[in-house]
């Protein structure tokens, strides 16, 4: 009993010189002052790319990134959609993918988790919206393989 309550002391006492390094969240005492925001090159239209070149950065794109969900989804997407998409379609799909500095915004976005703002809310967006619902309850859990870029067209 009263090893349990040293130890309760001892860390209630040390408790304020501990650094703390955990995610705060959007607590309201946090000025962020602490934050680093790290500029990121705008976004430019690529009018001379060829489709074929298009096509494949954007698969790369879309498998790579900042956080899990985006990648599951936006590959999935992506190898169900861009091989029919038009050339306006695909640059819509380039802007919405690389111009917000944010993934959780498009991730939002598709689900409906946030209103897509005017700019983004697009056919391409529409089809990404539909996709996310998964209405064939497909199991994704995964990246999809790559070999499917390998086979025949059907």
């Amino acid at each position: 009993m009263a090893a349990a309550r040293l130890c309760s002391l001892r860390r209630q006492l040390l408790w304020p010189l501990i650094p703390q390094r955990s995610y705060r969240g959007d607590s309201p005492t946090d000025s962020g002052k602490d934050m680093l925001e790290i500029p990121l090159p705008p976004w430019q239209e690529r009018p001379d790319e060829p489709l074929d070149t298009k096509r494949a950065r954007l698969l790369y794109e879309s498998r790579k990134r900042g956080m899990l969900e985006n990648c599951i989804l936006l590959s999935l997407f992506a190898k169900e959609n861009l091989a029919h998409m038009s050339e306006e379609q695909l640059n819509r799909y380039d802007r919405l993918i690389n111009e917000p500095s944010n993934d959780w915004d498009i991730y939002y976005w598709a689900t409906e988790a946030k209103p897509t703002p005017a700019e983004f809310d697009t056919d391409v967006m529409a089809m990404l919206r539909e996709f996310a619902k998964n209405r064939n309850r497909e199991q994704r859990l995964r990246q999809p393989d790559l070999e499917y870029l390998f086979e025949p067209p059907r």
